[in-house]
């Protein structure tokens, strides 16, 4: 045994079971050996970026700032992405508890509208805001809801409101096209459009003193903030109302032309139907519409608003709305309007009827108002053709003078009016109710009437000689006619029908011009009547419905009547209308029997004098021919039993007609136009009274006047007016004025 300091080895045991395998593990442990428990991920970052060598140095330090910054500007997005959106849902949430039920939001019209009827009850016009009714994204045409979506916003049921695609496609486009990114297509989504329609919810308060116009345009504008402002609105919208529901509101809302707001009004004005039954041709023509409603209405440009409807059929059929087939049909067969829409509005007659109501109830109404009017269709058909056959075959290209027309019954019921050559017009210059005109010798059958009235006869004789007037203050003045001739003693009857010059006058001044100013102005002639003696020769002014008037009060045996169109008002479902009539027939003027013996005076005017071209078909037509000095104006105004109809032609700024008088071009304008108002209508005689032999002779002074016969039916003239007028004024002239214009006429 060793002393040594040698450290002893440890005791071990001895490997009993050299050469065998180790006893299988248990099955814990296996499992633990084959699926080590797992570090955490971050724990594992931070291993390995400790085990990544750091830079040191300058290169270091630089690489730390840049790592910070980066993390910082994280930091700060996220967070400012995270309360944005905190924000954003709550303005969101903010105008979905202002936003109202979908029935409030339908009709948004800030102005009522007016339907006008004709005298059958079918409608022919339209004025104000247009509302046809609620429809609903359910019930209206699928064909025009189809041609909405794939025209104005093909991915409406996949967005929210906003369509970041559109909005990026309209800003490339307006670049592209040398605009800013927000000018031009806007990208905007149906929901938009619709936030727009509803002003983002901020009404139009008259007291603000913004006019509704500057309102609309405030809503229109496309400033950022105001189209950041919608976009929220529109948000809110999708959260609180269903698709169907949100297009409902557009449909209803949307402006589509023609004064139509919504798609109810728009089927109604332009195609006579409802907006559930329209074709797949029509429901495009009015998709069309709302890219611009005023350029594009049919209304106003037939053809291109149907080369826009070819368009949205395009589009129908690439989105799958529409088979290519089905497409190609509709574009063989493109939408045609209504007969009222191709009235357009009802032209001159609807703007009349307007004028003549109340501003509360018309102009300016805040209800749906409906008027039943007097109008003809037919027969403003008739009066349109014939004044257009004349100008097309009987004036020279390229003229500009004028022409108008009213059509009226006896008792003034206004039939049918065109009140200048572009006759589908709305808005315009109406010169059968605007213009003031001289009238010339269309005046004479009221000098006429004064005459009979008082007892005289179309048998009576006038001195045709040369005639001069001493006027104080403006020296002589000598009436001439129209050929420069003299014709001696002749009947007042061949006096009115050759349209002479001197005996009217003479008459004038025997009966008084008093007397004759009063006739004319009990007969509806309201205007400031001429003072001096070429009163008799129409040196005063009037209009042709006025005139047109005053000859229906002839017609109907000597009452006056008031020309109107309005026969009715009332509200949208009311039975009841609010005020009838303002019109018909009123006070009698002269006696019947006077007005008899005038109706015989003016047959012969037509059937063998200067208005012979006004006759046709042999009817009895009476009339009366009128130019103007210089020819500035020429009209023919007659009748036949049923009708009266008044025609005048001019230039708007007084150039002389060439070649014109009021028996050539107006008469033939009647003639045409009258024609075609008889069609169907049996043949009835005029009322006329034939007259008594001559008693009374107009010599060339007329203050020695034969006096007339002690006749009491026939010297005392029943008209109460007359009989004052007589008492004050006597047979004597009634005063002086200085010259007047010396009209002539053929």
């Amino acid at each position: 045994m060793s002393d040594s300091p040698k450290r002893r080895r440890p005791l071990v045991a001895d490997n009993r079971y050299r050469g065998k395998s180790k006893p299988a593990a248990t099955k814990a442990s296996v499992k633990r050996a084959v699926k080590p428990k797992a570090k955490p991920k971050t724990k594992a970052r931070r291993q390995r970026k400790a085990a990544r060598p750091r830079r040191g140095g300058i290169l270091g330090f630089f690489s730390a700032i840049v790592r910070w910054f980066f993390r910082l500007i994280w930091v700060i997005t996220s967070r400012t992405i995270l309360v944005g959106c905190a924000v954003l849902a709550l303005i969101v949430g903010y105008f979905y508890t202002t936003l109202p039920p979908v029935e409030e939001l339908l009709d948004g019209r800030a102005n009522g509208s007016v339907t006008m009827l004709d005298y059958t009850g079918e409608v022919f016009a339209w004025r104000g805001d247009q509302f046809g009714g609620a429809v609903r994204a359910e019930s209206v045409s699928p064909h025009l809801k189809n041609a909405v979506i794939a025209t104005e916003d093909k991915r409406f049921y996949r967005h929210f409101g906003l369509s970041p695609r559109g909005i990026a496609s309209a800003v490339r486009i307006n670049m592209s096209e040398g605009r800013g990114p927000l000018s031009g297509h806007g990208g905007s989504t149906i929901t938009q459009q619709t936030a727009k329609l509803l002003c983002l919810g901020e009404p139009f308060d008259p007291t603000s003193g913004q006019t509704e116009a500057e309102y609309e345009a405030e809503c229109r504008r496309g400033s950022i903030k105001r189209k950041a402002k919608e976009a929220v609105y529109a948000m809110a919208m999708e959260a609180k109302y269903s698709k169907n529901e949100i297009l409902s509101i557009y449909m209803n809302r949307a402006y589509m032309g023609g004064g139509a707001y919504g798609a109810e009004a728009a089927s109604q004005r332009f195609f006579g139907k409802p907006a559930a039954i329209i074709n797949p041709a029509e429901a495009a023509m009015l998709a069309g519409l709302l890219t611009a409603p005023s350029t594009l209405s049919p209304t106003s440009n037939l053809e291109r608003s149907r080369n826009r409807a070819a368009t949205v059929l395009r589009l129908m059929a690439e989105q799958g709305y529409l088979s290519e087939e089905d497409a190609a049909v509709a574009m063989a067969a493109p939408a045609t309007l209504s007969e009222a829409a191709q009235a357009r509005a009802g032209g001159y007659f609807a703007d009349w009827v307007m004028s003549t109501g109340p501003e509360f109830f018309t102009r300016n109404t805040t209800e749906d108002v409906i008027i039943r009017t007097t109008l003809d269709q037919r027969m403003q058909r008739a009066a349109e053709e014939g004044l257009n056959w004349v100008f097309e075959n009987k004036v020279r290209e390229g003229s500009k003078a004028q022409a108008a027309i009213v059509v009226m019954s006896a008792d003034g019921a206004v039939r049918a009016m065109v009140g200048g050559r572009k006759t589908r017009v709305s808005g315009a210059f109406n010169r059968a109710t605007q213009a003031l005109r001289q009238t010339g010798s269309a005046f004479k059958p009221f000098v006429y009437a004064a005459a009979l009235d008082l007892g005289y006869s179309p048998n009576d004789l006038v001195d045709d000689s040369a005639y001069c007037l001493n006027i104080p203050g403006s020296g002589e003045w000598c009436p001439r006619n129209y050929t420069n001739r003299f014709y001696g003693q002749v009947t007042m009857t061949d006096a009115l029908k050759r349209s002479l010059n001197i005996p009217a006058v003479k008459i004038s001044e025997s009966v008084g011009r008093d007397t004759v100013s009063a006739v004319a102005s009990q007969f509806g002639i309201k205007n400031d009547l001429a003072a001096g003696p070429a009163l008799a020769l129409g040196a005063s002014e009037s209009t042709l419905i006025e005139m047109t008037g005053a000859f229906a009060g002839i017609l109907n045996g000597g009452s006056s009547v008031k020309p109107y169109g309005l026969i009715d008002l009332s509200l949208r479902g009311e039975a009841e209308p609010l005020m009838g009539s303002g019109g018909g027939i009123g006070e009698r003027v002269i006696q019947e029997s006077a007005a008899g013996q005038l109706i015989y005076m003016m047959e012969k005017v037509v059937s063998e004098g200067t208005g012979e071209r006004a006759a046709f078909d042999g009817r009895q037509i009476a009339g009366k021919t009128g130019t103007t000095s210089a020819a500035k104006d020429a009209w023919f105004i007659g009748f036949s039993a049923d009708y009266v109809a008044g025609v005048w032609m001019g230039y708007d700024d007084n150039t002389p007609l060439k070649g014109v008088t009021g028996g050539g071009l107006p008469a033939e304008i009647f003639r045409e136009a009258m024609q075609r108002v008889h069609q169907g209508v049996p043949v009835r005689a005029l009322p006329m009274v034939l007259p008594a032999p001559a008693q009374v002779v107009f010599d060339g002074d007329v203050n020695e006047v034969s006096p007339l016969p002690q006749n009491p039916v026939r010297t005392q003239p029943t008209n109460i007016i007359d009989r004052v007028l007589q008492d004050i004024f006597g047979g004597g002239s009634g005063g002086s004025s200085s010259p007047a214009p010396d009209p002539s006429d053929r």
